[in-house]
């Protein structure tokens, strides 16, 4: 039976996230994992999180999960989601700078606080809600229409050094980087566990997928 990691370091709904890759594909193994070795003996993995990124990268460096993270990222299909993909780039504006894992070369951002759409009205931060995702060809946005609706919650966006790294792009109200991909990694800004349909076939694409893109 396959198996999916998803890494347990303090930080996220991980029951929430657990839940939606096992109904997405019922056949595959599932495990919330705390050490080296389970995440090293998996065949894919997950990287979720919620929160600040210093949080994130103290009780990644303080478990030497950090370490971890970079090791399988070579090799394993790998998924980011949210605060788990901002701390794959090189760092963030958080909490005054952050480094972060350095798996993609760039930083995270914050959003300005004087956005506004286009007819003049002011923008929230952070980004809340359903907005569009415009896809590049990738493996992981099979049997997803382009343009489909996922659920953000952010304050803070990547914006990687290279282009080639952006697999989709979401407007607020410019557009910004929301999956990025490299080789056998794919992370997404977004929450496909609280996409419904689109979400589960994107988990669905990625419990199925060999790395290759």
């Amino acid at each position: 039976m396959s198996t999916v990691a998803v890494i347990d370091y303090g930080m996220g709904n991980l029951h929430s996230i657990a839940k939606a890759l096992q109904h997405a594909a019922p056949e595959v193994d599932v495990q919330i994992v705390t050490n080296a070795e389970q995440i090293l003996r998996a065949d894919r993995i997950v990287f979720p999180g919620v929160g600040a990124m210093r949080d994130c990268m103290q009780a990644l460096n303080q478990s030497g999960l950090s370490d971890v993270i970079r090791e399988v990222a070579k090799t394993k299909p790998l998924l980011g989601i949210c605060l788990g993909m901002q701390a794959l780039l090189s760092d963030s504006e958080e909490n005054g700078t952050t480094q972060g894992l350095d798996i993609f070369s760039g930083h995270v951002l914050r959003f300005s606080e004087a956005l506004s759409d286009k007819d003049g009205h002011k923008l929230k931060i952070p980004h809340m809600g359903w907005n569009q995702v415009h896809q590049r060809p990738h493996p992981l946005w099979n049997k997803i229409a382009q343009d489909s609706r996922f659920y953000f919650v952010h304050s803070y966006y990547a914006k990687p050094n290279e282009s080639s790294a952006i697999a989709a792009t979401t407007d607020y109200p410019d557009a910004f980087a929301c999956a990025l991909s490299h080789n056998n990694i794919f992370a997404v800004q977004f929450h496909p566990e609280k996409s419904q349909t689109v979400g589960l076939q994107l988990l669905n694409n990625f419990l199925h997928w060999d790395g290759q893109s």
